[in-house]
């Protein structure tokens, strides 16, 4: 075992005084680099700026399953993109899911009126990250299990190519340079500014811009500066709007060309629009419409927005699945599926039924999963039954997948937070693994691991991101 791995496990082999001295350090060193989050902003309040939450050590990670995770991602880059092609599949698969969730079934209809339509824009740009904890399992084997895939504002390629050099300077401190020079590089804001540039550059227009469709309140700001400014540095305009102001100002002209605020738009960047409350009114689905009508490309368009649904994931681990997307590739399928943890329907019928009878009889082996994305939307233990004893004869279970409950192994690391005291925690840790690809008609021109984030929180919160409060930023360190 390493010298780090005894750091990070055993609190008596630190002594506390000098964990002190390097959290100050460390607090300092992410503030150096760019490491920040908005704590604090309402329309009425003045702006508060602090360092995101990230873990004092990097914590430690097989080296065979951190490079299974980045083998396999443009395996799902191309899964996601030939799911999104594919309307009889898409339709098939979500018609239970819009009967009972209306978010789901507004998203559809847009995705429907598109479809009759003529596509004008024969460009997709996919930015997506792939999720994954690992599995111990009883025999004492560890595995990557896929937790899920997102598809719309995967966050936290900015903020995570800045914390390898965080994560280095405090092991120096900690005089630990060995480990030091183990962490890895990563910047997956250079990577998806290169799908972004490349899907820009495929539109054709140099006076068009790539627009970042944000939040009101925006805590995540700098996670976007990082990819933003990696765009500004090849010379590609950008701007930054809401929903609302599409809607005061966007229009489409006969080519069906898309301007907001007088500026043509060359890529909608979506990091809004992925849950209910994105959509405050009418006119904001009106607004979605309309750049989904639009000629600018799309990240993520519609379809490969519903693509990422939970849903789809359910259905893509059912026997002989993949097989439709990759009929000639049996090692691509075999790769995708060995990072599939058992998903399960809830459909109406027998097999809903069986899926129903089992959560009941072992609700602590499972997680229920509404079609939401954000963090924060999974239930879990004793709060399953009580869900699926309301719903298990409603339709409205369809609104839910059940998968399999991964079964980590905790590691011990302290976890800063701004205004938190440091102490020892008991944590779980998510790897999260991003991709990019850009086709044009039916070729692929780009096709990208373009890097990945690890996400640490105490094991005794079920679920949730950083984003909401409840894990942090980390680094791999490969064993």
């Amino acid at each position: 075992m390493s010298s780090l791995t005894h750091a990070v496990l055993y609190d008596n082999l630190i002594d506390e005084n000098l964990i002190k001295n390097i959290e100050e350090i460390a607090k300092d060193t992410a503030l150096l680099h760019g490491v920040l989050m908005r704590t604090k902003e309402t329309p009425n309040s003045p702006e508060v700026v602090s360092y995101a939450p990230f873990t004092l050590f990097p914590t430690p990670v097989p080296t065979a399953l951190f490079h299974q995770a980045l083998a396999v991602q443009t395996h799902f880059n191309r899964l996601v993109d030939r799911v999104s092609q594919n309307p009889a599949f898409l339709e098939e698969t979500l018609a239970s899911t819009i009967k009972v969730d209306n978010f789901t079934a507004r998203l559809f209809n847009i995705y429907k009126q598109v479809q009759e339509e003529h596509r004008p824009q024969s460009i997709v740009l996919g930015l997506n990250r792939s999720d994954y904890m690992l599995d111990h399992s009883p025999d004492g084997g560890t595995s990557l299990k896929q937790i899920e895939i997102n598809t719309i504002a995967a966050s936290f390629g900015g903020l995570a190519s800045r914390t390898p050099d965080v994560h280095r300077h405090i092991l120096k401190v900690a005089n630990l340079p060995e480990e030091s020079n183990n962490v890895l590089d990563n910047n997956p804001a250079a990577g998806l500014a290169r799908g972004l540039a490349k899907a820009w550059e495929l539109y054709g227009s140099e006076r068009a811009v790539v627009m970042f469709l944000v939040e009101d309140v925006q805590r995540n700001i700098y996670d976007h500066r990082f990819v933003e400014n990696e765009l500004w540095k090849r010379n590609i305009p950008v701007i930054r709007r809401q929903f609302e102001d599409v809607c005061r100002s966007g229009s489409l002209d006969e080519s069906r060309r898309l301007f907001v605020d007088g500026h043509e738009i060359a890529i909608v960047y979506f990091r809004n629009g992925y849950m209910p409350q994105n959509y405050t009114s009418e006119e904001s689905w009106e607004a979605r419409l309309m750049m989904e009508r639009s000629l600018a490309v799309k990240c993520p368009d519609i379809s490969t927005h519903l693509a990422g649904t939970k849903k789809v994931q359910q259905e893509l681990a059912q026997r002989g699945v993949l097989e439709r997307f990759f009929p000639d590739e049996p090692e691509t399928v075999a790769q995708i599926r060995a990072t599939f943890a058992g998903l399960y329907t809830l459909d109406m019928g027998e097999e809903g039924d069986k899926t129903v009878a089992m959560a009941l009889a072992n609700p602590d082996q499972y997680v229920l999963k509404p079609q939401r994305e954000g963090g924060g939307n999974n239930i879990y233990g004793t709060e399953i039954c009580e869900v699926l004893e309301n719903l298990k004869s409603s339709t409205e279970r369809t609104a839910y997948i059940l998968m399999d409950k991964i079964q980590p192994v905790p590691v011990q690391n302290y976890l800063l937070r701004p205004g938190a005291p440091l102490k020892l925690n008991s944590c779980l840790s998510e790897l999260g693994v991003f991709g990019a690809y850009v086709r044009k008609g039916k070729d692929m021109v780009f096709n990208e691991c373009v890097g990945h984030l690890l996400r640490t929180k105490s094991s005794e919160h079920a679920d949730g991101g950083v984003a909401a409060g409840v894990a942090v930023l980390d680094n791999p360190l490969l064993v």
